[in-house]
Formats: structure tokens, sequence, C-alpha cells
């Protein structure tokens, strides 16, 4: 899944094609599944979808008719999923709002996640997450690093504990970086793919 506004030209697009390229190379039977946040957008969730979600079928008004179904079928892609891959850029230190949106709409009580007295439980287990994460500066390891700890709670909350990061770091800090930042990850990838 690609999160990047500037689709197949982003960093952490290119990022998770080249990583998904590697992975079927090795996995050639593998189904795969692409969803660009830039081009089928997610909308961002207001009081008559959230409630909608809750509301029996034959209560629902035709956008919360319409609303739910998308993040039911949101969750089946994640549910039917072996494996996730996320390209993530980072925007004004944050996530980007269509993956944000993405999490709103796959993160559903009794659906993808339950509260039991010990705590949370996710139902989304057994799934591999691996995230590409481009950035302009350099922030991972740092408190700067508003993503890393975000992204891996979400995955967690809904079950998917194994998350790899894979980082470019330094892309707006001339072609020189760039370049190593580029070669660096691509070399992760190949050790992870491997």
């Amino acid at each position: 899944m690609n999160s990047s506004l500037f689709g197949e030209h982003g960093q952490s697009t290119q990022l998770s094609q080249k990583f998904v390229q590697r992975f079927l190379t090795v996995n050639p039977d593998t189904q795969h599944k692409m969803r660009d946040l830039a081009i089928a957008q997610i909308p961002h969730l207001d009081a008559e979808i959230v409630m909608g979600f809750g509301t029996p079928e034959d209560q629902k008004n035709d956008r919360q008719v319409e609303m739910t179904a998308l993040s039911d079928l949101l969750i089946e892609e994640v549910r039917s999923a072996d494996v996730l891959v996320i390209g993530l850029p980072m925007y004004n230190f944050s996530l980007p709002s269509t993956l944000k949106s993405w999490f709103d709409f796959i993160a559903r009580a009794g659906v993808t996640f339950k509260y039991t007295e010990q705590g949370p439980v996710g139902l989304l287990a057994g799934k591999k997450a691996y995230i590409m994460a481009a950035r302009g500066g350099q922030y991972a390891g740092t408190e700067h690093d508003t993503q890393t700890a975000l992204v891996r709670h979400f995955l967690s909350f809904i079950g998917i504990q194994d998350v790899e990061f894979v980082y470019a770091e330094g892309l707006n800090m001339g072609d020189d970086i760039k370049g190593q930042a580029i070669n660096d990850a691509e070399k992760v990838i190949d050790s992870l793919v491997a």
C-alpha cells in the first residue's frame, strides 16, 4: 500500500515497489494486491461514519452503508493478507492524512480488535508488515521520529506484532546523501527478502 501524495513518483512508493518486486521474485506464487491512497482516497472520519459502523444495517443511511462497506473491504484486504507492505512518507513530522484515514477505517471494535479485562486484543494476528519509511530529514532513533512508534503501536493494536521498518532518510539533504540513503535502503530490502 502506498500513501505518498506523489503516487508512483514518491520515494516511499518506489521503495515499496522495489520491495514487492523482489518479494515476488523470491516468492513467485504470491498473490499481490496494491492499494494507492493517493488514487483511491479514503474519507476522513466524521460522526456520521463512526455512528454508522455500529448501526444495524437496516437503520443506516445511504452514506453510512457506503462507508461501512468501504471499511469492510479495507479490513478484508488486511485479513486476507499474510504480508503488508506500506510506503510511508513523512509530511510535516507526521503520517500522511490518507494513511491515518486508512487506520481509522480498519480500526473497528469487535472486528479488528476487542476490549477485554486485560486490555485491548488485536484480531488480525499472524501477519508480517514491512514499512518503507522515506523522509527528507534524518529522524530515526530521535525524539522527532513521530512515525515509528505510532505505526508500530497501531499495527500491534489490531494484532500485527511482526513489523520491520526500512528507512531512507535525508532525501532532501543533497544528492549524495539521498543516493546513499536509497542505496542503503535497497540493501536492507535485499536482506529482508533473501
